[in-house]
């Protein structure tokens, strides 16, 4: 039984702490931004750390001192060739799939391409085997914001896809009925839920704009992981050239 808390309604339309940014056009990563190991930024009772060139990877959330994402098992090898394979922890982007085609790989390409740094909490990161380019914008205050805009940067419409991977630790106050050594994923009723208690913080979103919700829940299983994922996601097929589409999602503090 899944017992992490979810609800609907009463979520506002924009997120606090995202009105002050705007689209700006792209730019070529500056030479420098792949050799940036760590990229820190903290506010109120918020710390974040994310590697840009391991795909973006958010690698750090603290909530007062208290780190919410999973640290993993030790295995960090971001060109195997499965997901789980090259390590599963911290937070990821899955653009522009989730799961591997004849053409790409197992949870998309955004996790294995070097990500190009714009500004405090502000990354981009481009495909190279299908044209996409995402922009992701990370705002800490009361609580954490992040923006996001994704456009086709190509000459040819494609399947647009987006799914947040963020992978909380699994802990005993979460009340999840897993079995030690296994691991299950529900996927949720479409435009159902806007909303999910993980421990102590609230992640939240627009089931308008991103109606797709999956809970990943891994109690030991795959060489030993304990993690729990919301996994919001979206999905809008023949996205021209030149579309953009933007969306947000928030995680505050209970």
């Amino acid at each position: 039984m899944l017992g992490v808390g979810i609800g609907t309604g009463d979520i506002p339309t924009t997120p606090s702490g995202v009105s002050w940014w705007t689209f700006a056009a792209w730019a070529p990563p500056h030479p420098a931004a792949a050799s940036i190991a760590t990229v820190r930024i903290a506010a109120g009772r918020w710390e974040l750390e994310a590697r840009p060139e391991r795909g973006g990877r958010i690698t750090s959330l603290r909530l007062d001192g208290e780190e919410l994402l999973d640290q993993g098992i030790g295995v960090d090898q971001p060109t195997a060739e499965g997901f789980v394979e090259g390590g599963a922890f911290g937070w990821d982007e899955m653009v522009p799939n989730l799961e591997p085609t004849s053409t790409l790989p197992d949870h998309g390409e955004a996790w294995r391409l070097p990500w190009a740094v714009l500004g405090p909490g502000a990354m981009r990161c481009r495909g190279r085997l299908v044209s996409w380019e995402l922009e992701r914008r990370v705002s800490l205050g009361e609580a954490v914001d992040v923006a996001y805009v994704y456009r086709n940067v190509g000459h040819e419409p494609h399947t647009a896809f987006w799914c947040a991977h963020p992978l909380f630790k699994y802990e005993p106050v979460m009340h999840i009925e897993l079995a030690e050594g296994t691991s299950s994923k529900v996927f949720l009723p479409r435009g159902s839920v806007d909303r999910m208690q993980i421990g102590r913080a609230e992640v939240s979103w627009d089931s308008s704009i991103t109606p797709d919700v999956a809970v990943w829940m891994c109690n030991g299983d795959l060489g030993g992981y304990r993690q729990v994922a919301v996994e919001p996601s979206w999905t809008r097929p023949e996205f021209a050239p030149g579309e953009t589409f933007s969306w947000w999602l928030q995680i505050s503090a209970l």
